[in-house]
């Protein structure tokens, strides 16, 4: 029995198992000691500031957006304050019935649910989407006591954009609206994603688009402890934010209603500028639209009403559409012929009526001609065969070049975007603009169309303005600008925006001052002498009448033609005559004669401006003569300009 049982082998046995599992044991612990140490000491700050970020959250605080105010501190743009039902996606127990059971407490519409939908679409489910906004009292204090049944709803106290004068330089100021993923893709490009935390919107278009990061601000901050809902229990730290810049503007809005009146809901637009310094003065895109409609996100009728309007009332006309400007090109060709030694102011022609060229003849307004046709004479009564022969003669690359000098074909660079660069026709514009060789010649007698402003010329009221205020400040250029200053509501700092000629053209005085003269007989004895018929300061101008319609060598009658398809109505001057304080170009879409309908609405601008006189209404149209047209009567597609703009 002895020889099976061996309790020394046993007892080594035992002690080698049992030093085994205490060594595992041992190793146990000290790998939890290990990964204690690790978490505790080595990952404590993570491991804490975790704890801290499910106890505390970090709530950005929008900034107070900057107001727009016009040149005598009329308020353009302003914010106020307003409760907004929102709602959590993530944190509700049923979207679907947690909005119909609110629907009981709180008037929600159609139009709130389709645009929280919409809303929802471009959101994150954990982001705050308003389904109600600019909530009453009443209906803040029936939310509260009904609280408890809606987790994930909140009410909140929100800043609204506002714009108390509505359409009133709708264009010029533009709007903001809710931001989308492009403008977030924008706002990472440009670095600013931090402090667009909690920000819902941004501006779109205008000023409030191109001046966005001066009015936005500086986001703020709340540390604020929670509870294990979510529920905010105290606010531990604040930075508060930072007010964005106030923009003080170079408009007169006082100028810009009677501006807008004048139209009296007429298509066109209109650009008036000082001279001296490149300010606008007022800009008029007619139609307008509401900018207000756009904060809380536009109502789909309302945009649909806007986006389909055949009268295109988004469209910011002055700036962004381009048309042949007609016979005021006139007085701009007439000084590039002076400059270039083409013309002296004595030299005259004979004017039979029309002039040939090849086998096609181009027609003056008047049948019979105007007789021994000098300079001045010329842009008086608007001679059109004399603008056919002085083009012919000066060429089209003399043209182009000094009609580029004077800011036509390119960008003025005004502070808001959209800008068109128009049409200069050259024929290196030419071989850029079509793709097929038999399209990319320049044949000359396109430069005749060119001549008197049809052709592919084309336009904004901006660059004629621009252009006319280039001349009669004798060449000294000034970039156009709608902001004055730009202030700081904190410091008390003003910026204010440079009014420093940009350039200078070689223009001689005496040069300047024949076509000044010559513009001044427009008004006093020309084709817009009606229009200004008993002025109490002495202004200059040139009318124009620009062609949307082939007559195909016939004799226009504005009856006989559809509305649309009816002349463009130009008129562009200055006032006073020796020291101009404002210039202005117009065009009315389909206005016809250039006096008949857009001189009327210049001369009560400058009736407002130089004294004071308030209009009694729209500007009335002045009665055409008969033969009354200083278009073109070629067989000619004048349309081809704005084709040739992409408008």
């Amino acid at each position: 029995m002895s020889d099976f049982y061996h309790p020394e082998a046993d007892t080594d046995s035992f002690r080698k198992r049992l030093l085994i599992a205490g060594a595992a044991i041992l190793l146990v612990f000290l790998l939890l000691f290990a990964r204690f140490f690790y978490l505790q000491v080595m990952q404590h700050e993570y491991y804490q500031t975790r704890a801290e970020s499910n106890r505390i959250s970090l709530v950005p605080v929008m900034p107070n957006r900057g107001n727009i105010v016009d040149r005598n501190g009329v308020v353009l743009a302003r914010n106020y304050s307003a409760f907004t039902l929102e709602i959590t996606p993530a944190k509700t127990l049923g979207l679907e019935q947690s909005i119909d059971s609110l629907a009981d407490i709180v008037d929600i519409e159609q139009k709130d649910r389709r645009r929280f939908k919409r809303l929802l679409e471009e959101s994150k489910t954990f982001e705050s989407i308003p389904i109600r906004t600019r909530l009453t009292d009443e209906e803040v204090a029936r939310f509260a006591a009904n609280r408890y049944r809606f987790p994930g709803v909140e009410v909140k106290a929100r800043l609204f954009r506002q714009y108390p004068e509505g359409e009133l330089a709708a264009h010029a100021i533009g709007y903001i609206s809710r931001i989308n993923a492009r403008d977030k893709e924008a706002i990472e490009e440009a670095g600013f994603e931090a402090n667009y935390r909690g920000t819902d919107h941004i501006g779109k278009t205008g000023l409030e688009a191109h001046y966005e990061y001066e009015l936005h601000g500086v986001t703020g901050y709340e540390q604020v402890e929670v509870d294990f809902l979510g529920r905010a229990v105290r606010v531990l730290s604040q930075t508060p934010p930072v007010s964005g810049n106030n923009l003080t503007l170079t408009l007169d809005s006082a100028l810009q209603k009677v501006a807008e009146q004048a139209f009296g809901g007429r298509r066109g637009s209109l650009t008036a500028i000082d001279p001296a310094t490149g300010a606008i003065l007022a800009l008029v895109s007619s139609p307008a639209f509401d900018p207000n409609l756009f904060v809380d996100g536009i109502r789909f009728d309302d945009w649909d009403d806007l986006n389909n309007n055949p009268d295109k009332p988004m469209l910011n006309r002055a700036i962004n559409s381009a048309h042949p400007p007609g016979s005021t090109f006139k007085p701009l060709l007439a000084l590039a012929a002076l400059s270039s030694g083409k013309r002296t102011p004595g030299q005259a022609i004979a004017d039979p009526g029309y002039f040939n060229f090849g086998n096609r003849r181009f027609m003056d307004d008047k049948v019979g001609g105007h007789g021994m046709v000098d300079m001045v004479k010329s842009i008086v009564v608007s001679c059109n065969t004399y603008y056919y022969m002085l083009a012919n003669d000066m060429g089209i690359d003399a043209i182009a070049r000094f009609m580029g000098d004077l800011g036509l074909g390119e960008k003025t660079g005004i502070d808001i975007p959209g800008e068109t660069t128009g049409v200069l026709p050259s024929p290196q514009w030419k071989q850029q603009r079509f793709k097929k060789k038999e399209q990319q010649k320049w044949y000359a007698g396109e430069t005749i169309s060119v001549g008197i402003g049809q052709g592919y010329n084309a336009y904004s009221t901006l660059h004629m303005a621009h252009a006319l205020a280039n001349v009669v400040n004798y060449g000294k250029v000034f970039r156009p600008h709608l902001v004055s200053a730009i202030d700081n509501p904190h410091s008390g700092e003003k910026r204010l925006v440079e009014t420093e000629p940009v350039r200078q053209i070689a223009l001689k005085a005496e040069h300047v001052d024949l076509i000044k003269r010559a513009m001044a007989g427009v008004v006093k004895e020309g084709t817009g002498a009606r229009a200004f018929a008993g002025a109490a300061y002495e202004a200059g101008g040139k009318t124009g009448t620009a062609q949307v319609f082939s007559v195909k060598g016939g004799r226009y009658v504005a009856g006989q033609v559809r509305e649309r398809l009816r002349d463009h109505s130009w008129f562009i001057a200055f006032a006073p005559v020796d020291q101009p304080r404002i210039v202005v170009a117009v065009m009315v879409e389909n206005g016809g004669f250039g006096a008949q309908s857009a001189a009327p609405i210049v001369r009560q601008v400058f009736d407002y401006y130089l004294t004071g006189k308030q209009p009694g209404g729209p500007a009335p149209e002045t009665e055409a003569p008969e033969d009354a047209s200083d278009a073109p009567l070629v067989e000619d597609e004048p349309d081809e300009a704005e084709e040739a703009a992409g408008q």
